[in-house]
Parts: structure tokens; C-alpha cells; sequence
């Protein structure tokens, strides 16, 4: 009997050292996860969706924190120092649909790269920015030419409209 106590509390032991593991390398902080929508076991079946401010989205995780539902946008090719600043508005509309869909702003969000974690706060400023940018974003829809808003030519290479584009750096 001994030794099948000892048996599961080193099992369970070794599933902890796991999840320890697993919550270093992915850079997420613990808490609980609500939704996800990475691999194979997606548990965000539908988009978040504001129709307020026309907007939808899928955050990669949303993780439950002190009452906070967290959103999470994970980005492993990246290998930056500093967050793209596209990336951290694409992580400000998932915490406005949080805030749309659940009533409760929440504090911060966190944008993860390869190697590092960036934390949002998620401030009225940084709302007024983004509602600020949907707005540019909707004028320009209306616009019949629209130029090239980035000097990086990998941005080009990957852009479905490289093909159409008179100003494609690649």
C-alpha cells in the first residue's frame, strides 16, 4: 500500500513539474482557461462579437484572473524586443469584445511571442486609440485607392493582395 501511495504522489509530482513547465514556455501566467482557439480541442466555437462597434473576433485564449476574463493573443514566430504596434490593437479589440460581451472591461491583456510576454494595459487611452483607429479604418474602406501603410517588405510578401498592389516592397 506504501508503495502505491508513494507511486501517485510521485505521478503527481510529476504532472505538477508539467504544468510548470508548460505555463514557463507558453509565457501564460495561471489561471483558468475559458476559451482557446489554437490545436485541436478549440473551445471558442464562435467569434466574440460587438455590435456596437462592428467588430468581431477570436482571441487565442481567454483566461479567467481574479475575476478578470484575460484576453491572450500568442504571436511564436515573432522575435521582437518591443510589441508591433498592429499586434497590441489586434489585442486592444479582443479586450474591447471582452468588454462588450462580459460587461466587464478587463484590466490588461497579454500579447506573447516566442520568447517574451507583453502585458497591455487597458486604459481609456487605450480604448480611445483603438475606437480612433476603427474609425480611420472604416474611411478608408470608403476610399477607392488606398496606399501602402508599412515599409517592411516581408508584410508584402505575405499579403494576399501583393499580386494588385503597385506598392508591394516584395
Amino acid at each position: 500500500m506504501e508503495t502505491l501511495a508513494a507511486g501517485l504522489i510521485g505521478l503527481a509530482l510529476l504532472v505538477l513539474a508539467s504544468a510548470v513547465l508548460l505555463r514557463r514556455r507558453t509565457g501564460l501566467p495561471w489561471g483558468r482557461v475559458v476559451a482557446d482557439d489554437v490545436g485541436e480541442g478549440r473551445r471558442l466555437q464562435r467569434p466574440l462579437f460587438a455590435a456596437a462597434y462592428g467588430l468581431t473576433g477570436k482571441p487565442d485564449y481567454l483566461l479567467e484572473r481574479g475575476g478578470y476574463t484575460i484576453p491572450v493573443e500568442v504571436k511564436p514566430g515573432r522575435q521582437a524586443s518591443t510589441p508591433y504596434d498592429s499586434d497590441l490593437m489586434q489585442l486592444a479589440a479582443y479586450c474591447l469584445l471582452v468588454e462588450a460581451t462580459t460587461g466587464q472591461a478587463p484590466p490588461y491583456g497579454l500579447l506573447r511571442y516566442a520568447q517574451t510576454t507583453f502585458r497591455l494595459a487597458y486604459t481609456p487611452a487605450v480604448r480611445d486609440e483603438l475606437l480612433a483607429t476603427l474609425a480611420v479604418m472604416r474611411d478608408l474602406l470608403d476610399q477607392a485607392e488606398v496606399g501602402r501603410s508599412h515599409d517592411e517588405a516581408r508584410r508584402c510578401a505575405g499579403c494576399g493582395f501583393r499580386e494588385l498592389c503597385e506598392d508591394a516592397l516584395a
